[in-house]
């Protein structure tokens, strides 16, 4: 047996597990927040000081938590800009978070390459203002100087590994991160650093994109340093997820990714072909509307908390009395209707209740999760099972209705540190190659996540009809939509 650990730094805090090689199992913990203080009048700051990274890191792996541990993988925030100058200093804060600062710089990125079908067939994505190529355009336009000085890029994952390593000549990063850039197609597996000169005004250094299970290298000490990657293709290596698993995740907005062994090029953007932590892809398509959508209804019905507006959907049945809800609250990205608005269509007087009206919401919600799915699913992609993250997917109204909704089995796995695990599991693959005891095309057989699993049932086809519904409506509504 051996012990590896599994560093995530997210935007707000670092946890570490620290795990048996052999079974994945969790044998310690470490959690601290990032010492990071909010903008003036609240909320995440989008510049952050990546030393506060190493001090929270510092502050979680405290108390002998690291002892033994052969091996650390390392999970961080995606799209996190560090711009280093020509000694490896950093130029300035690194820009984190979604910074819709960059939401004109986007668009002007998007328009000097051609249009979104350019960026899809260079990169697999089109320029959104949370990416690394347009944070670069931003800081070309309203930071020429720090632009001028700016020699090496790094995401906050490289970095980090950077760091543990002391700094070495050699600086690296997986594919899964360089996915996400907008200047690394995963098509390809190459940089395009035309790109980066497009956005940054010129050419710098970009990290070595090394294998899965590859080393990042050993530091002083011998403890060996896994390639890292982004939170997303961590969790993904920790829920254990393989060809047929898809995962929703129900946050404000939503977005669905699959496992895939092809990168998928699409010319409208709604596919972002990332790749994954183990040599296959993750393409991923988002929605603008998920969560928002049930604190909408429940404001709207005077209900304090989202297990309210689940226990009134209860009282409903599926179809909601015929109520349909187009929930594109905030416009919408799958469908692509920036400007539109949400509708609610199938107003008699027996379906004007709450309870209806609540039912209406999770299914609004989920029939657009599930237009997502169908995007995948159009190309190719194969969904044998759902994997549902976010704290609403222990609602009862959510659990009810998404396997017939999704027609496919739901797994909601039990609340854990799947990023960390990801990145310990990974950690354990690298030292296996290392050591020679572990193929270096396949991540240790660990136990998969406990979970709950939901089957369509008797409901699949009355959960159908309701989605034929929902597509019915948005057709009359909005014709067209999934072809423009």
């Amino acid at each position: 047996m051996g012990i590896v650990a599994g560093l995530d730094s997210s935007p707000d805090f670092t946890r570490i597990v620290v795990c048996d090689t052999d079974t994945g199992a969790v044998l310690r913990q470490g959690y601290a927040p990032h010492p990071v203080d909010g903008p003036a009048g609240g909320g995440r700051p989008s510049d952050v000081d990546p030393q506060a990274w190493l001090l929270s890191l510092g502050e979680a792996a405290g108390g002998g938590l690291l002892e033994g541990v052969q091996a650390i993988g390392v999970s961080a925030q995606q799209n996190a800009v560090v711009p280093l100058d020509a000694q490896g200093n950093t130029v300035r804060p690194a820009l984190v978070g979604g910074d819709k600062r960059a939401q004109v710089a986007a668009a002007d990125l998007v328009d000097s390459l051609g249009g979104r079908e350019a960026w899809a067939q260079a990169v697999g994505s089109v320029p959104q203002a949370a990416q690394p190529v347009t944070k670069l355009r931003w800081l070309a336009k309203n930071e020429p100087d720090a632009a001028l000085r700016t020699a090496v890029l790094l995401q906050a994952h490289d970095w980090l590994v950077w760091q543990l390593l002391g700094r070495p000549v050699r600086r690296t990063t997986d594919r899964g991160g360089a996915s996400g850039t907008g200047y690394w197609s995963a098509a390809t597996g190459g940089y395009r650093p035309d790109l980066v000169e497009l956005a940054l005004g010129h050419q710098v250094a970009l990290p070595e994109v090394i294998g899965p299970s590859e080393a990042a290298g050993t530091t002083p000490e011998g403890l060996l340093i896994s390639a890292g990657t982004g939170e997303t293709m961590a969790a993904a290596l920790g829920l254990g997820l393989g060809t047929g698993d898809a995962v929703v995740s129900l946050g404000a907005s939503g977005s669905v990714m699959a496992v895939h062994p092809e990168a998928l090029t699409d010319g409208t953007g709604t596919i972002t072909a990332l790749a994954d932590a183990t040599g296959m892809h993750l393409p991923v398509v988002t929605t603008l509307n998920a969560v928002r959508t049930l604190r909408g209804a429940a404001e709207l019905l005077g209900l304090p908390d989202l297990e309210s507006l689940s226990d009134l959907a209860m009282k409903s049945t599926p179809g909601s009395h015929g109520l349909v809800l187009l929930p594109y609250l905030e416009g919408e990205r799958t469908p692509n209707l920036p400007h539109t608005a949400g509708t609610l269509a199938g107003l008699r007087r027996e379906s004007m209740k709450p309870e209806h009206l609540a039912r209406a919401a999770f299914e609004g919600m989920l029939c657009g999760l599930a237009d997502a799915l169908d995007v995948l699913r159009g190309r190719g992609v194969e969904v044998r099972r759902v994997f549902l993250l976010g704290a609403a997917a222990e609602l009862p109204a959510v659990q009810a209705a998404a396997p017939a909704l999704f027609g496919a089995q739901v797994v909601v796995p039990q609340p854990a540190d799947y990023a960390a695990i990801g990145a310990a599991r990974q950690a354990a693959w690298a030292l296996g190659v290392t050591q020679g005891t572990l193929d270096p095309r396949t991540p240790p057989a660990w136990q998969g996540a406990a979970a709950q699993v939901l089957e369509p049932g008797e409901e699949l086809a009355v959960g159908q009809a309701v989605r034929q519904q929902f597509v019915s409506v948005r057709e009359q509504t909005h014709p067209g939509a999934f072809r423009s």
